[in-house]
């Protein structure tokens, strides 16, 4: 992986995100996918804070944007590593968030959202 695909998928990430768009933005994301967020946690009731394959991360999504209809993403920053890449964004209440997502196949197998001092409303 390199810092322009970085870019390059952070930016379509985004605007997936801003349009509230659920199925555009799950193009990106493995059937195999597991994601982790503290958010998860305090929205379900389920210590993990884990949800395992595409399936569950859309009814995961589907009610947070349902919850969360002002949500709004504003890129701060986009790392690379090998097989991973790191976006740092503000979210809706101007909370800090990073977003590790790990890729195969050119898709997002895993990730977790790291929070600073806000969680998301």
């Amino acid at each position: 992986m390199d810092l322009e695909f970085a870019r390059t998928f952070a930016a379509e990430w985004l605007d997936g995100w801003n349009s509230h768009d659920l199925e555009r933005i799950l193009t990106h994301y493995h059937e195999d996918v597991t994601f982790s967020s503290p958010v998860i946690a305090q929205m379900t009731g389920d210590a993990s804070g884990t949800v395992h394959g595409k399936e569950a991360l859309r009814a995961y999504w589907a009610t947070g944007l349902e919850r969360i209809p002002e949500l709004r993403f504003e890129l701060v920053d986009v790392r690379a590593s090998v097989h991973a890449l790191v976006i740092d964004y503000r979210n809706q209440i101007g909370g800090r968030v990073s977003e590790v997502l790990t890729f195969r196949d050119g898709l997002v197998i895993s990730g977790f959202g790291a929070y600073g001092e806000t969680l998301a409303n």
